[in-house]
């Protein structure tokens, strides 16, 4: 299921040139997701009095001689790990249910001052550990081209919401897949920007060393609007990178000319499907007469890179969510100590696959297993970044 209305630069460019408003924009999407998302189950909250309030400042503003952002009237999903002020962020958890946080996080708040709209916050895999977004607590998302099958996840509501035209745009955030891998499935071009590139003040931690935010958009182009916005260094974020955010945009007129494209030929031996081999063919064979150059490329240490990344994922995942214990916010579970009510908030607060990862992640870091595991994993890590650092 696709859909051929406008995409973010379209709808920026005619809510900039009066030939629409921010407002009829955003009404025909919060009438879309009421009509298709039945089924889908992309959203878990719908945010439709506070879009309405933010298009009308928009108009308002551009009636008032304004220039426009380079996002005017676009609407956007938010996958419900990134903060939205008074706005509840879930997660996909029941140990968060009800939590109102206090603050937005940067990318959210930078595409809103760009012009774009929020029309609600997605589905996603608890905590960001799946791939399929069937391990919320809340429901599961459909694939729209086959509801039979999956979309992908973690962040697949957002990627669902793109795809079926429920939004222009769609942030998600990738640890080890999450946005590349449902937009492939979901048919829609999606961005993991390098790390630091994009803040993550705001976003609910799973790995703190891959945890990265991108964009969803129909097109290259609407990806490059959205990565414009949304990058850029962030006192907030210490690791947010000090470097110059492009007009992404400026490159398309080169096109491919000039690139160097690097082919791991040996990850596809064996184990891919042939309609997906066919289509990866297809894609090089284009690049090739746009101007680029293929050139295989050796990458002997990355076969470890799941085993390596389980191990280092699952680590800081550990950490990162003892901070969920039912004491300062999110659920609640009664019992006659404290010891008793942490051990029944998590216990009933988190998933199965949520505990599968803290279990591992805790088992790698401790005292008689971190040497063998999580140093090890470390320095593997290591060794798969200068592999690609010294591919061509």
């Amino acid at each position: 299921m696709s859909d051929a209305r406008p995409g973010a630069a379209e709808i920026a460019r005619r809510v900039a040139a009066g030939e629409t408003s921010a407002e009829a924009v955003t009404r025909e999407h919060l009438d879309r997701i009421a009509q298709r998302d039945v089924g889908l189950e992309a959203f878990l909250t719908v945010t439709a009095d506070r879009a309405l309030a933010q298009a009308k400042r928009v108009d308002a503003a551009i009636a008032g001689g304004a220039a426009p952002g380079p996002l005017a009237g676009v609407p956007v999903a938010v996958k419900d790990l990134l903060d939205i002020e008074g706005v509840v962020t879930t997660c996909g958890s029941r140990i968060l249910e009800g939590y109102r946080p206090p603050f937005t996080a940067t990318a959210v708040a930078r595409l809103e001052a760009a012009g774009a709209i929020v029309v609600g916050k997605t589905n996603m895999d608890e905590f960001a550990m799946g791939s399929s977004t069937e391990n919320s607590a809340y429901k599961v998302t459909r694939n729209p081209w086959d509801r039979a099958r999956v979309p992908g996840g973690s962040s697949g509501g957002s990627a669902v919401a793109v795809s079926t035209g429920m939004a222009a745009l769609a942030l998600g955030t990738d640890t080890g897949g999450s946005i590349r891998q449902p937009a492939a499935l979901c048919g829609v071009v999606g961005l993991k920007p390098t790390y630091g590139r994009v803040s993550r003040y705001g976003v609910v931690a799973f790995a703190s060393s891959l945890d990265q935010v991108g964009p969803f958009g129909r097109t290259v182009e609407d990806v490059a609007l959205a990565a414009r916005a949304i990058c850029g260094i962030d006192t907030a974020d210490a690791t947010s990178a000090p470097v110059e955010v492009p007009d992404f945009r400026a490159a398309f007129a080169a096109g491919a000319a000039g690139l160097r494209v690097g082919v791991p030929w040996s990850f596809l031996e064996k184990g891919v499907d042939a309609g997906v081999m066919a289509a990866f063919r297809r894609a090089l064979t284009d690049l090739e007469a746009a101007g680029a150059r293929t050139v295989e490329v050796m990458l002997p240490h990355a076969p470890h890179a799941v085993a390596t990344y389980y191990i280092v994922a699952t680590a800081e995942a550990s950490s990162n969510l003892a901070r969920f214990d039912g004491v300062r916010y999110g659920l609640r579970v009664p019992a006659r100590d404290l010891q008793g009510m942490y051990g029944e908030t998590r216990d009933r607060g988190f998933g199965a696959e949520v505990k599968r990862r803290i279990l591992l992640g805790t088992f790698v870091l401790s005292a008689g297993y971190y040497d063998a595991y999580y140093l090890r994993a470390q320095q593997v890590r290591t060794l798969i970044r200068r592999d690609f650092e010294g591919a061509f």
